[in-house]
Order: C-alpha cells, then sequence, then structure tokens
C-alpha cells in the first residue's frame, strides 16, 4: 500500500476515505457493504475507484462467487478482471520488454487471459458498463493485441460514455509509438479529446500526459519541454481542467493534478509549480513521480524549489 509520511501522503485512501471502506470490506470478503459505496459513484469515480482496490489480495475467489450467484453483476466481473490483469502486471514489472524474462512474460500473459476470459462475458453481459471496457484496454495492451483491436475497444467505450478518462488513459498508453502508436496520433487524440469535453473537465491531463511521455522517451538534456509549443499546450490543458472553476475533486484527481505539478517543476516554472503544489498539499501520488525516481524524494525536492522559485 502506498505510503504516508509526515509531508507526503501517498496514500489514495486518505484523500477518498470511500477507497478506505472498500479496501477493508473487500479484505473481509464482504462484497455487499462495497457495493452500495459503486453503485453511487458517478461512472469516472467508480471506474477509478475499482481500479484502486483491485490489489486488495485474495479476492479473487470471492468475486468468481458472487458472479456464480449473479452473473449480471458487471461491478464484480470489472473489479475481478481488473485484480487478475493487476497480478499478472505485478508479475511482469513496469520494466522494458528487453528486461522481462520470459518466465515472467509467461506467467504475465497467462494471468491477462483469465482477466479477458472474466471481461469478455463481462461485457457480453453488461456492454453498458464502461469500467468493463476500461479493463479490456488494459488487458488488450498487456496481450499485445494490436491498435486496431485497442480501437475497436475504446469505440466501444466511447459510444458507452465519451468522456470516461480510465479508458482514455488507457488508450493513451496504446497509442504510444512503445505500444504501437505514434507521437502525432497521440498529441492530436489528446488535444481533440480535451477540447471535446466541457471547459473544467479533466481531460486535460491527457494533454499533459502524452507531452510527458514524449519528453520520457528522448534525451536527458533534451529541451522538449521548454519549448513554445509544448509549454503553451501544457498551460492551456492546465487552465481548461485543474485551473478552471469547473474542476472538480473527485476520486483520482490528485494523479492528475500531480501530473501538472510534475510538468511544470520539470520545465522549471516554479510559481505554475508551486500554484500546482498548492492544490494537493500534503496530498501525493506515485504516479507519475515514480518515472523519475522514487516519488516521495522527488516531490519534496521538487516542491522546496517550488517553494523557494529556485532554478
Amino acid at each position: 500500500m502506498p505510503s504516508v509520511t509526515d509531508d507526503v501522503v501517498l496514500d489514495p485512501a486518505v484523500a477518498h476515505p470511500e477507497l478506505g471502506f472498500l479496501r477493508a470490506k473487500l479484505a473481509e470478503g464482504d462484497w455487499w457493504s462495497c457495493r452500495p459505496v459503486l453503485d453511487a459513484a458517478a461512472p469516472d469515480a467508480r471506474t477509478w475507484l475499482l481500479r484502486a482496490a483491485c490489489d486488495v489480495p485474495g479476492i479473487a475467489d470471492m468475486l468468481r462467487y458472487v458472479l456464480l450467484v449473479n452473473p449480471q453483476d458487471s461491478t464484480a466481473a470489472a473489479l475481478l478482471g481488473m485484480h487478475l490483469t493487476d497480478v499478472g502486471w505485478q508479475i511482469r514489472t513496469g520494466a522494458r520488454a528487453n528486461d522481462v524474462s520470459d518466465a515472467q512474460f509467461e506467467a504475465f500473459h497467462d494471468w491477462l487471459a483469465k482477466a479477458e476470459i472474466v471481461l469478455i462475458e463481462g461485457t457480453a453481459r453488461c456492454p453498458q458498463d464502461p469500467a468493463l471496457w476500461s479493463a479490456r484496454l488494459t488487458a488488450a495492451r498487456g496481450l499485445s493485441l494490436g491498435l486496431s483491436e485497442a480501437k475497436r475497444r475504446y469505440a466501444r467505450l466511447a459510444a458507452v460514455d465519451p468522456h470516461h478518462l480510465p479508458g482514455q488513459l488507457q488508450y493513451l498508453q496504446q497509442i504510444c509509438p512503445k505500444w504501437g502508436g505514434d507521437w502525432d496520433l497521440l498529441h492530436s487524440w489528446a488535444t481533440e479529446q480535451m477540447l471535446a469535453a466541457p471547459p473544467g473537465a479533466p481531460q486535460g491531463v491527457l494533454v499533459a500526459t502524452a507531452h510527458l511521455e514524449h519528453w520520457l522517451e528522448l534525451p536527458d538534456d533534451s529541451p522538449y519541454l521548454t519549448g513554445t509549443v509544448v509549454r503553451e499546450a501544457v498551460y492551456q490543458a492546465a487552465h481548461r481542467s485543474i485551473w478552471h472553476d469547473g474542476f472538480r475533486r473527485d476520486p483520482g484527481w490528485v494523479p492528475l493534478v500531480s501530473t501538472f505539478a510534475m510538468l511544470f517543476a520539470l520545465m522549471a516554472d516554479q510559481p505554475a509549480a508551486a500554484a500546482t503544489f498548492a492544490m494537493t498539499g500534503r496530498l501525493a501520488s506515485e504516479h507519475p513521480w515514480m518515472m523519475i525516481g522514487d516519488p516521495v524524494t522527488e516531490i519534496r525536492k521538487y516542491r522546496r524549489k517550488a517553494q523557494s522559485g529556485a532554478r
């Protein structure tokens, strides 16, 4: 579970107590206490809560029993699919493919194949559930099913919920070059989705994440993030999302703000970074800071620079 320190709180349950409740009840095998919380959540928040709780150990058998009793429980199907996928990714790790052993890949694909069966059955019974399609996008990427299949799954998701951010973030990964896409497709799609969503919606983070992914593939001394075009795109995305009066602190908002905080910090725009760090206070998230080092260490370092105005 993410850590809690005096000045950097990585556990998302601190920001969203309902997640802590879900984790506790899942650990107890009490699915029926979980359902009212999940049923009351908005679609984006529901998917985020399911994904954030899917790493609770030992829940697979309980969820299989739930589905045996009620095959129409798409919430249980989504969580089981996410859980099995998470087990697989834990085995694979986030390392580059060249650094993953054959045994890891074999186990990874076995777990994702199990998840895929659950999710296929889930979408067959409940095709209107965006959490299931979001989970199927993750599975498609892990199983290397290709861009065309990912596009098909994303189209099914968008037909149900055109601004479903958890699924959009999964599709964004698929259209990165490392998973078969390209930079032009990535940036144009992210911008289109941001502009299609209402002002104040969180889709600005798609633009921010796309630029962060692009920068991560470049040499360490690349001036990519300080270029005028990129800076203006990131500022536009922030003003349309996290800095807009209509931005809401729904479940999952901390990683969104953290993404902008990291970008502004890497740009050495200390006023913008400081303002963004101020939005989260002690709250933080492992993603995206884990991409550049230990999250707590990096957050402290860049937050200190931002607060002091140092370059």
